[in-house]
């Protein structure tokens, strides 16, 4: 995989973060984005958020947050 490098903003991560292109169906996009609206939060935030919290519940040892404690 090959990364590039960020912009100089942080995102809380140590190291630098991977961008990704990804296409959701219609009413996918649609509901990320009220969710997004709602939490006052972007909707990246939102698409990482679920991300790590599918990595957490389908393979525990390699979620992020299990590897903090």
């Amino acid at each position: 995989m090959k990364k590039k490098r960020g912009n100089g903003k942080s995102n809380g991560e140590a190291g630098t973060a991977v961008r990704a292109s990804i296409s959701f169906p219609p009413d996918v996009y649609e509901s990320l984005e009220i969710i997004a609206k709602e939490k006052k939060v972007s909707l990246a935030w939102v698409v990482r958020e679920a991300a790590e919290q599918y990595i957490g519940e389908k393979w525990p040892l390699f979620s992020r947050k299990a590897g903090e404690r």
